[in-house]
This record gives structure tokens, C-alpha cells and sequence, in this order.
């Protein structure tokens, strides 16, 4: 994946590990250790002793309101790629106050960018994602989804995607 070239891949379904959120993303501080907590506290605690592997994917998050709603009252969907085998009966929770819980992602087509830079510029290449969604003749048929590869910062690396569907 090259930086700002629109594509459509098609995904499997995906099973994450999952927190919603209500509140600004800069604000949400105890999420990030309730997630990978969580999902550490599984892979060494029920897994490694079975010596079965689970690796731990990539970060995202879902922003459903995000164009609808000041930052204060976003709805953030965290998700945390786990294998298909966990279930919610293995989870050792983290933190009591945010519980996980095990959640599926679509599978289908969709359409992403990968962008470079801090997050608050990211306006000008969803909309030429949205134009590119336009141009192939794709309609939006999910969610604003953030794949966050790197910390943030200036050289932050984010794949902005949408589950797609034929017009």
C-alpha cells in the first residue's frame, strides 16, 4: 500500500476485541491499556500455557458519528485483531471499568488510503477517498474505520477504510 492511492481490497471476517467509547479520542487514555492488557493477559495466561499461539493484529477504530457530533460526544469503536479461536469465556479482563468484549468485523470489500501525518489533517484525503469510492461506482456501506499502524504523531502512519458496496 502506497501513502494517498485510494484501493479496494476485499477482507475476511475478522474477530477483534472490542471497547466503545463516548468522548474525545484525545481524552480516551485508559483504553489502549484495557485493550492490549487484555488481550496479553489471554495470549500468556490462557493460551501460552495450552502452547497455543495467538497473535495479537492491529489497532483500529470505528468513528460512526464523527460527522454528526462536536469531538466531545464521538462514538469510538476500538478493536484489537485476535485470532478466530478466542472467545469471550477466555478473556482476562484488564481493567473492570472497561470491560473487552470479542466482536466480528465484516468481511467484504472495501475501500482505504493509507495516510501520513497527524490526524487532524486527514480531511483532504477522505474526501478524495470518498471521491475514489464515486469514481469506481462503490457506495459507503459502513462506518469511517481508522487502521492505526504507528503512534500518533507527525509521520503517523493511518489506513482510513470503508466497508463498500456496488451502486
Amino acid at each position: 500500500m502506497r501513502p494517498l492511492i485510494p484501493e479496494i481490497v476485499t477482507l475476511p471476517k475478522r474477530t477483534v476485541l472490542t471497547i466503545t467509547t463516548v468522548g474525545d479520542p484525545n481524552k480516551m487514555g485508559d483504553v489502549f491499556p484495557a485493550l492490549y492488557g487484555t488481550a496479553y493477559g489471554t495470549k500468556f495466561k490462557v493460551f501460552k500455557p495450552k502452547k497455543k499461539d495467538m497473535p495479537i493484529g492491529e489497532c483500529s477504530a470505528f468513528w460512526p458519528d464523527a460527522h454528526l457530533k462536536p469531538k466531545s460526544k464521538w462514538t469510538g469503536i476500538w478493536n484489537l485483531e485476535v485470532p478466530s479461536f478466542v472467545k469471550q469465556k477466555d478473556l482476562i479482563q484488564k481493567n473492570p471499568k472497561l470491560l473487552v468484549k470479542l466482536g466480528t468485523l465484516k468481511a467484504g470489500r472495501y475501500a482505504q488510503v493509507l495516510y501520513v501525518g497527524m490526524y487532524a489533517g486527514e480531511k483532504s484525503t477522505i474526501e478524495k477517498l470518498h471521491a475514489f469510492i464515486k469514481e469506481k461506482s462503490y457506495a459507503l456501506a459502513g462506518p469511517h474505520e481508522e487502521v492505526y499502524l504507528t503512534k500518533p504523531g507527525p509521520k503517523a502512519k493511518t489506513v482510513i477504510r470503508y466497508l463498500v458496496r456496488a451502486r
